[in-house]
């Protein structure tokens, strides 16, 4: 009796190993990883270091989860594509179209967007360390809490875009257009800003210790409780903007608020 209690739980175990085996083959026939690059292609969880998909159509892709690192997308068009928790480190996007994509929790470290089309794209949660973004289209994109330290967005354009919470340590944003951005809480210390236009921008409590802020247009901008110890405001134009102490500059006001 033991020995056929014992023979019924092994058969039960096997089972379940079964099951689990033709769940997981499944998924990966779902995913359908050695399907060929085409619009809505869905290829979850797949592993596919250093493929070269330059220039393909691969609009509303799905790539969840799937490890593209050295991956080469340039010029490729991603609109709607989904790489949510994607392990996307130094891939290469340079002058991709994507727009509304989803980068939502993926590991984008050293990825090269320069020139992308990103408008209303999203990024929250994304580590973008080190990233280049240089020159690209970020309009209306989300960088919601995005840990961005030391990423190249010089002469980006990201109006309306919002950077709340977002990391940006070290980052340059020389020339870059944050005309009307959300940069709320932004930890933005020893960032390059120089010429840069944040017109209407939301600086509340942003934390721009030692941010070279030169040449900057800060026009109407809000930087009530900003944090600007040792930051560089030489020829910054700040008129009508939201002060430090939440006292508006008068209108000419330059490099300080009069």
């Amino acid at each position: 009796m033991k020995e056929g209690r014992m023979t019924g739980k092994r058969a039960g175990a096997g089972g379940w190993i079964l099951m689990l085996c033709l769940a997981q083959a499944a998924v990966t026939a779902e995913a359908g990883c050695a399907d060929p690059p085409a619009p809505g292609v869905n290829w979850t969880g797949c592993v596919m270091r250093n493929v070269d998909l330059s220039g393909r159509d691969l609009r509303g892709a799905i790539f969840t989860r799937a490890t593209l690192s050295g991956a080469l997308f340039k010029d490729a068009r991603l609109d709607n594509a989904d790489f949510q928790l994607a392990e996307l480190t130094r891939t290469d996007f340079r002058g991709a179209r994507l727009f509304q994509a989803r980068f939502v929790g993926a590991s984008a470290e050293e990825a090269d967007f320069s020139e992308a089309r990103l408008r209303e794209t999203r990024f929250d949660r994304a580590n973008l360390r080190r990233a280049k973004l240089a020159n690209a289209r970020l309009d209306k994109t989300s960088l919601y809490s995005a840990s961005a330290a030391g990423t190249d967005l010089t002469g980006s354009s990201l109006r309306e875009a919002n950077l709340e919470d977002a990391d940006l340590f070290g980052a340059l944003l020389a020339n870059a257009d944050l005309t009307e951005a959300n940069l709320n809480s932004a930890v933005l210390e020893e960032a390059d800003l120089r010429g840069a236009r944040l017109e209407l921008a939301q600086l509340a409590r942003a934390r721009l210790a030692g941010a070279d802020l030169s040449g900057a247009n800060l026009t109407r901008a809000n930087l009530a409780g900003a944090d600007i110890v040792d930051a560089k405001l030489e020829g910054a134009s700040l008129g009508n903007a939201t002060w430090i102490n939440r006292r508006r500059c008068q209108p000419d006001s330059v490099t300080s608020c009069r």
